[in-house]
């Protein structure tokens, strides 16, 4: 782990790039604390689900009680079939879409889980210095405790990821391609359909691949989204800077209490994620910006989705 200096600096972003969940940028205080130098790999969690017996998220049968909750009222049950373990695999398409619709290039794999991240067939034999996906929030969080860690919380993930580079557009400075380096594992050439590789990866990359940024900490743009502990709101900025004194500073935020997300409007709770990954483009999300961000339920587990730990703890 990395000890990460408390200290100020600014959250959230302003720019052209921004959505409106990144905005108002504003000055937040962090309190010291440790995090992993690299996402979670498939190693690490074997020896966690060896150690405990841990069945994730997608291993598991679905529970229609569970999932009624997050669906309009009035949804029929899904046939047995269709109620079988399994998670959200990649699947581009076969030529360029006009829709953006993020289910043309996601598809429901039976079978698919952090063993087997693209389904039955897949592996992760050979792969144990990768980052471990196909995790929900609650498998991250149980993996967290039995480390005797935890989640950060999203201003920590960004304290992280934006030290020595307060105020720059990415983790690195203000430019993409730094003299034609590739900084961060991403896509590149036309997205969702074609991926030229430039960066030497079509998918996850072994944790580690790129550069690190000041602190030494590894991929905290691109390669796999990383769960946190906080809630998501859209307004969650927007509350926080109204309820702060004019030149003041936000002390330790942990996320609003209650979730609000557009995208899951009937789910009870929703999880931010941050960093970005591989399947991250300019024309589409530009998500590897370190005030950018997503959310999904915390039963959501998919193919570019990992998680990192902290530790809160003295300066050594």
């Amino acid at each position: 782990m990395v000890w990460v200096p408390g200290g100020e600096f600014t959250m959230g972003w302003d720019g052209v790039e921004a959505r409106a969940d990144e905005s108002p940028s504003h000055r937040v205080l962090v309190d010291g604390f440790w995090i992993d130098a690299t996402e979670v790999t498939n190693a690490e969690f074997a020896r966690f689900v060896e150690a405990t017996g841990y069945v994730t998220t997608a291993e598991r049968t679905p529970d229609w009680e569970e999932l009624e909750q997050q669906v309009p009222p009035g949804t029929p049950k899904p046939p047995p079939e269709a109620l079988v373990p399994g998670s959200l695999v990649f699947t581009p398409p076969a030529q360029a879409l006009e829709s953006g619709e993020i289910f043309e290039w996601w598809s429901w794999v039976p079978g698919a889980d952090w063993r087997h991240p693209e389904g039955p067939g897949s592996s992760i034999i050979g792969k144990e210095d990768w980052p471990v996906v196909q995790v929900s929030w609650f498998d991250a969080c149980a993996y967290a405790e039995w480390a005797g860690k935890r989640l950060p919380t999203e201003a920590e993930w960004e304290r992280a990821a934006r030290f020595g580079q307060d105020g720059r557009r990415f983790v690195w400075g203000d430019e993409l391609t730094p003299a034609g380096r590739h900084m961060a594992n991403l896509w590149q050439g036309s997205f969702p359909d074609q991926n030229d590789g430039e960066d030497a990866y079509l998918g996850p990359a072994p944790v580690g691949s790129f550069p690190p940024n000041e602190l030494g900490l590894y991929d905290m743009a691109g390669n796999v989204w990383e769960w946190t502990s906080d809630r998501f709101r859209p307004d969650t900025y927007a509350r926080r800077v109204a309820a702060m004194a004019p030149g003041s500073c936000c002390s330790n935020p942990e996320g609003p209490e209650t979730t609000l997300d557009p995208r899951n409007p009937f789910a009870p709770d929703s999880r931010v994620q941050k960093g970005g990954s591989f399947l991250c483009h300019g024309s589409y999300c530009s998500s590897y910006r370190p005030s950018a961000k997503m959310a999904a339920t915390p039963d959501s587990a998919m193919g570019h989705l990992g998680f990192r730990c902290v530790q809160s703890g003295d300066e050594p």
